[in-house]
């Protein structure tokens, strides 16, 4: 009896998919925050409204794809690890559809939301006015900012959030024959 055979947390990779999945999501996830915070705070792309929703998911999936992860190398039981990344999955499909509808918005096929990309409509008294607007800084969700290859960081986080869908799904179909 091998070490993999007696315990399933030193088997390899490829024979827990729980953890491979569960860590490569959490991995992506951190990159995706990494380089979002990057653009915001180095580059100073500020991020509108839509933009800092669709970090939720990524903020979720770093310490759920972590927890999972070690769940797996410690040999939890199986419908835990499956849950875990059936959460996972969809978190990543939830922010995929969020991601397409701002790439929606960003390409002018429907209207986004009003805080966002309409009209300001209290400015307050004329008085206070020119203090408020050099304070407010708007950024619309109906503008890009920054296009590579066609595509805007909206289009991008549609693409990682697919990707991180898939891993998830190949985890849980794995983990469930094994």
């Amino acid at each position: 009896m091998t070490l993999a055979t007696a315990h399933p947390s030193h088997a390899p990779a490829a024979a827990n998919p729980a953890l491979t999945a569960s860590a490569a999501i959490a991995l992506i996830a951190a990159a995706t925050l990494a380089g979002a915070w990057f653009f915001q705070l180095v580059l100073e792309i500020l991020p509108c409204p839509l933009c800092l929703e669709q970090r939720y998911a990524y903020y979720v999936a770093v310490p759920l794809g972590a927890v999972v992860a070690l769940a797996a190398a410690r040999g939890a039981p199986r419908p835990v690890l499956l849950a875990g990344l059936l959460i996972l999955g969809l978190a990543a499909l939830a922010n995929a559809g969020l991601g397409t509808y701002h790439s929606g918005v960003e390409w002018g096929f429907w209207q986004g939301p009003t805080d966002c990309t309409g009209p300001i409509v209290n400015l307050g008294s004329a008085g206070s006015l020119l203090e408020r607007l050099d304070k407010v800084k708007v950024v619309r969700c109906d503008e890009v900012q920054w296009r590579f290859l066609g595509l805007s960081l909206a289009g991008y986080n549609v693409l990682i959030s697919l990707l991180m869908a898939v891993i998830a799904g190949w985890g849980v179909v794995k983990t469930a024959k094994v």
